[in-house]
């Protein structure tokens, strides 16, 4: 009886058109055709036709559609409708106005997400990607030591090399460049950053443990024709930065970037000998070439770079030509040479949009030869990336898959004073991912690749996010996954080169540098809520995050003189909670403010510790104000950053000689930085700031320095600033 009383159902049907003076029957789709004070209605379809079901209660038929008047039509029978929509020439205008946050949240995905955007990267003097994190709660940024000058970031309590930084989501800043590679980024050439926290996408690979860093690079087809950034600080440092992008025709877009740093003055303020900040001279070019043909659905992008970067730091009175790897005097030279060679396809079908085919390759060759007082440090690193990718859905849009294939080669060679350490890596892998997205109520993204490595053999690595908004702008989000690597331990641990520490490697028959593979999991939970606070926008984020390693390569550094490398015994974990708050007080004003908490600890030799120098607190605040844009563009820009980090650990110096021993803990560390912005108009702005405006400086950075070459120098012990308070003043000039 059921599908005869299917049948038995009445329909009306029709036709939608737009009346016009040339008298052409127009079909209009997507026209709304409902029944008056009911639940029944459609939409016309691409020529404008519509079915209806009808029923004898239903007499009044509305039929609107954005910019027509809306006509009521009685019905007393089923029948063929065909009715003209007279345009509306009397609209009252709305005028709808937003205002884009420099750091956005999404409430939409299910990896835990947070777009920085090139506003917000001008809040600071960002020189380079390392220092783009300052007006940033989730990234911690501090010096690795204090020679090198080298700022190293952490995410969730742990440190970059356990972080998957991708360029345009191609592997960038790993390998030989992990200690050094976020500086080799300019500020200028980023487009945005986004930060994935927990274990990441399997798209990207299974290195990924605490996070990601993606950076998207300015487009040639988007950038200012002509872009020019002049700063200069009281610290001497100089830096330009040019962009030059040309349209070649319909379809081809290319642009050349040029950047160049220095500094050459020598500083000691603390007067202990040693410089404050090592002299660099930095140049770092890159051609892009852009191709888009919309029709066709095809994209590309093509990258070529180079770098030069030298680096001296060490004594006053050091003379490389003269003292190089003597006694004579203690000095450091880095000198760095990388070229890049990089290539992005994509091809979205015209017919079929939610079908895709993307193709990621890149070629890098890194050369480092460096030396630190008597050590010698020298590393070849050539590294070849592929990945394909297919984009499509299963059923209708909410069911998406990824899928692909991916491979990478490394081949490296380091010298380690006398020791030379040879090794080629790679992989191949496949990988399948499925999101379900309800953007109202859920979304779900579980993915699982598969990988044989050379060394590290055949191993799986699952991923799974879920989004859930039980009620308005709403997110609870949770997340694990699996991280698989092999750690670097000398390129991402060159500090301990400035220092006199023994290097022991205690072997337990693993395969890279008789050490087995790291392989953590990570869990995740964070609640993302946005409301109305007098009227006007706030958002709160909690967030807690573990990272469980099964195993990992320990860097033991308890015990005085020497540095141990050995694999995990028995638990090393981190674990960070933060509450964040932003709040939009008046028209202009932002506010954000966070807390932290990190608990990390792992299962030395000597007992289960934290991690050294990892403060358990941290406090930040960032406060910014904007007048109102005038019709030239002009306006006045104030932003103002206060970190403050509790204790921190020493790592173990009791056995040392009285005047070479720390105290157990550091004191804590608060820092002020602020910056005033002047646009004059769309093409010219000055800006000036400072960095450590309360002038801490942390006193005796470098353990033993007064005997350099003796068995206690050590100058790891860094938990604040060393130079002071320093500021800089800088203009921007770009022409559309």
């Amino acid at each position: 009886m059921f599908p005869a009383f299917l049948v038995s159902q009445e329909r009306i049907s029709g036709k939608v058109l737009e009346a016009n003076n040339e008298n052409q029957d127009i079909g209009l789709a997507g026209a709304n055709v409902y029944w008056l004070n009911s639940e029944v209605g459609t939409v016309t379809n691409i020529d404008g036709d519509f079915t209806l079901l009808y029923k004898p209660e239903f007499n009044k038929l509305v039929i609107s559609y954005v910019g027509f008047k809306t006509d009521t039509l009685t019905i007393n029978s089923p029948k063929f409708i065909k009715h003209w929509l007279k345009p509306t020439d009397n609209l009252d205008e709305i005028t709808i106005t937003s205002r884009k946050q420099a750091t956005a949240k999404s409430y939409m995905q299910a990896q835990n997400v947070f777009t920085v955007s090139s506003e917000e990267l001008l809040k600071a003097a960002c020189c380079n990607l390392s220092e783009s994190f300052e007006t940033n709660p989730s990234i911690d940024v501090n010096f690795a030591d204090a020679i090198s000058g080298t700022r190293q970031i952490k995410m969730l309590g742990l440190t970059s090399p356990y972080i998957l930084i991708t360029t345009e989501n191609i592997p960038s800043i790993r390998g030989a460049s992990q200690a050094y590679g976020l500086s080799f980024i300019p500020g200028t050439w980023v487009e945005s950053i986004q930060v994935t926290k927990g274990s990441g996408s399997v798209v990207n690979g299974f290195e990924s443990i605490a996070g990601q860093i993606n950076t998207e690079l300015v487009k040639p087809s988007t950038d200012d024709k002509l872009f020019v950034n002049l700063y200069g600080a009281t610290n001497e440092r100089l830096e330009l930065n040019t962009h030059i992008n040309t349209k070649v025709n319909d379809k081809w877009y290319t642009g050349l970037y040029l950047h160049g740093n220095t500094h050459n003055k020598k500083h000691d303020v603390n007067n202990d000998g040693f410089l404050d900040m090592p002299l660099f001279n930095q140049i770092n070019v890159m051609n892009r070439w852009q191709y888009v043909d919309t029709q066709k659905g095809f994209v590309s992008f093509i990258n070529l770079k180079f770098l030069n970067d030298e680096k001296q730091s060490g004594q006053l009175t050091f003379n490389p030509e003269t003292d190089r790897l003597t006694t004579n005097s203690w000095g450091s030279e880095i000198d760095t040479r990388r070229y890049e060679v990089s290539t992005k396809f994509g091809y979205v079908n015209p017919e079929i949009p939610w079908q895709s085919l993307g193709v990621q390759t890149a070629f890098s060759s890194h050369n480092q030869e460096s030396y630190f007082g008597l050590n010698t440090y020298n590393i070849k690193h050539n590294s070849l990336y592929a990945n394909a990718i297919y984009n499509s859905i299963i059923s209708d849009s909410r069911h998406k898959i990824k899928t692909g294939v991916s491979y990478t080669y490394d081949h490296y060679d380091e010298f380690v004073n006398t020791i030379d350490y040879e090794r080629t890596e790679n992989s191949v892998g496949a990988f399948f991912e499925y999101s379900f997205d309800n953007l109202e109520l859920l979304n779900l993204t579980a993915g699982i690749r598969v990988d044989h490595h050379n060394l590290l053999g055949t191993f799986v690595t699952p991923r799974l996010h879920a989004r859930y908004s039980p009620w308005s702008k709403s997110a609870f989000r949770i997340s694990f996954g699996r991280g698989k690597r092999s750690a670097n331990i000398f390129t991402e641990n060159q500090q301990l080169f400035s220092t006199s520490r023994q290097i022991n490697i205690l072997n337990s028959g693993g395969v890279i540098y008789g050490l087995d593979p790291e392989i953590a999991w990570n869990y995740g939970f964070s609640y993302l809520q946005g409301f109305n606070l007098f009227g006007r926008k706030a958002d709160i984020t909690f967030d807690y995050y573990k990272t469980d390693f099964v195993n990992q390569v320990v860097v033991d550094w308890e015990t005085p003189t020497e540095i141990n490398f050995y694999n995990l015994e028995e638990k090393s974990f981190a674990k960070s909670f933060q509450l964040e708050l932003n709040y939009n007080a008046f028209e202009g004003f932002d506010l954000r403010t966070a807390y932290k908490f990190y608990n990390v600890k792992t299962d030395y030799n000597s007992g289960r510790l934290e991690r050294p120098l990892t403060p358990k607190h941290r406090f930040f605040i960032n406060l910014g104000y904007k007048t109102k844009l005038k019709e030239n563009n002009a306006q006045w820009k104030f932003d103002t950053t206060f970190n403050w980090l509790g204790d921190q650990r020493y790592a173990n110096t009791t056995a040392n000689p009285v005047q070479y021993q720390l105290p157990e803990r550091t004191p804590t560390v608060a820092t002020l930085n602020a910056q005033i912005t002047k646009v004059f108009s769309s093409k010219f702005e000055v800006y000036l700031g400072g960095e450590n405006i309360t002038n801490l400086r942390q006193p005796n950075p470098v353990l033993g320095v007064d005997d350099p070459f003796g068995a206690n120098f050590d100058s790891t012990f860094v938990y604040g600033p060393i130079f002071g308070s320093m500021y800089y003043a800088g203009l921007r000039y770009k022409i559309k």
